[in-house]
């Protein structure tokens, strides 16, 4: 296990005293942000990311509640309505989240049609970045939009090796990519980490991916040493400083 500080860039908590909506009959099981601490107790987090799902969809009470429970060090990725107002925007940004999620795989946030104006518009206003969780495959549609986005990641390793060489063109223009949810991606984990920091070694950031609803296995701690072994002499930026740069922490 690396010992390494982590900043787990991509974990979810689930609050039932908020609002929940139901995604293609899927509700989640709570996971609480004590459930998180202990969960991850032994692994040397220091800080991360709290992502919001497609079945929270614009609440922002339970991500304004982990993150002043979970205090320094932790951020905020939210999901937002595309006409939110420029003043509820900011006031997002000054309780600690750095970016706006668009899911384009399961819904709940806004949609594509809204990507280019709403990414720009964030980043105009707090300085957050866009964050999508997309099939690798369907990125050739939208390639433009993004590389000409002043700042972007994508989730999960672009989840498909077919869209391996669409995410590393992505990669080439400045967009990151998030090295998580091992569990649920069909393609070599070793070989897209390394192919991933042959063409930018800040590009790429770990995460827990916690509590790893849908996927086909939840996280295990051994993903780590799977990332440690592709990641090499990247190791530290890629638990750590990428992600903390890149949420500038």
């Amino acid at each position: 296990m690396p010992s390494q500080p982590f900043f787990d860039a991509h974990f979810h908590v689930i609050d039932r005293r908020f609002p929940l909506v139901e995604n293609d009959g899927f509700l989640p099981e709570e996971f609480t942000v004590d459930q998180y601490r202990d969960r991850t107790a032994g692994l040397s987090v220091v800080g991360g990311a709290v992502v919001s799902g497609s079945f929270q969809r614009f609440d922002q009470g339970y991500l304004l509640a982990a993150l002043d429970r979970l205090g320094a060090g932790w951020v905020g990725v939210t999901q937002i309505p595309h006409d939110l107002p420029d003043h509820e925007v900011t006031a997002l940004a000054q309780r600690g989240v750095r970016a706006v999620r668009f899911n384009l795989r399961r819904g709940g946030s806004a949609g594509i049609e809204h990507l280019d104006r709403l990414a720009r518009r964030v980043h105009d206003l707090a300085g957050m970045h866009a964050e999508l969780y997309v099939d690798a495959r369907d990125l050739p549609a939208i390639a433009g939009t993004l590389t000409a986005l002043p700042a972007v990641s994508i989730d999960h390793l672009g989840l498909h090796a077919d869209g391996l060489p669409h995410l590393l063109g992505l990669v080439e223009r400045g967009v990151k990519v998030k090295a998580t949810g091992f569990g649920r991606v069909e393609l070599d984990v070793r070989a897209t980490v390394r192919a991933v920091l042959d063409v930018d070694p800040t590009a790429l950031m770990a995460g827990t991916d916690l509590p790893s609803t849908r996927a086909r296995r939840p996280f295990e701690d051994s993903d780590l040493d799977l990332l440690a072994e592709a990641s090499g002499e990247h190791l530290e930026a890629v638990l750590h400083d990428n992600a903390a740069a890149f949420y500038r922490m």
